[in-house]
């Protein structure tokens, strides 16, 4: 047992959820009203569909997974991947519990249509139009991309990540093409992933090669 979390001790990054989840919910019970509508004029120009309900849940297995993958593959790019992920989060949460901000986006959908029309009503039924800004899934969706795509050990595998990029895209269109966030609020969260990216691989690999790689976990 000590073998095992001593191996595993970086495990301790994971008690952020223990502060990100209450607070978050917590902004979804009194974020109701008087609050900024974020609504642009090119929001509206913007067809909704409800197949991207797809990439829009898939973003819960591209993050959850590469959580995993990168716990159990290398520690460094965990670290990375978490800091990366928990600082930008804790500022989303922290513009939204000072800037009430929400979406008057959302479009009525008949959930007997099909299998993505029910999912995008249950959607709507369990999450709020509020705190949208900036968008966490947009964020977080360019976080573990630049993961995949600094790390050394999926460096050769250009299929995962061709695959990586594409499906960060998609979950970043599914966000306005639900009408689940504004323009404003996946332009806020790809600033954000801008300016958190230096302090994170920035000075890592400003020389152009990346350091030396720890052996697996495993």
């Amino acid at each position: 047992m000590k073998k095992l979390l001593k191996k595993y001790r970086h495990a301790w990054l994971l008690c952020y959820w223990l502060i990100y989840l209450p607070w978050f919910f917590y902004l979804e019970r009194t974020v109701q009203k008087d609050y900024t509508n974020m609504h642009v004029a090119l929001d509206d120009a913007i067809p909704f569909s409800e197949y991207f309900i797809i990439p829009y849940l898939l973003w819960f297995f591209y993050v959850g997974g590469a959580m995993v993958y990168f716990f159990f593959a290398d520690r460094q790019d965990y670290y990375r991947l978490c800091t990366f992920l928990f600082v930008g989060m804790t500022i989303c949460l922290t513009i939204c519990t000072f800037f009430p901000n929400g979406t008057d986006l959302r479009t009525e959908v008949d959930p007997g249509k099909n299998l993505c029309s029910w999912l995008v009503h249950r959607i709507h039924i369990a999450d709020t139009p509020t705190n949208v800004f900036p968008s966490i899934h947009v964020y977080n969706s360019v976080g573990v991309h630049c993961a995949v795509a600094h790390s050394g050990r999926l460096e050769k595998y250009k299929g995962i990540r061709n695959v990586s990029l594409g499906l960060m895209v998609l979950i970043c269109m599914s966000t306005v093409c639900l009408k689940q966030h504004s323009v404003m609020d996946v332009a806020g969260a790809v600033l954000l992933a801008y300016a958190i990216y230096p302090f994170v691989y920035g000075s890592v690999y400003a020389s152009g090669h990346r350091p030396v790689r720890q052996k697996a976990l495993g």
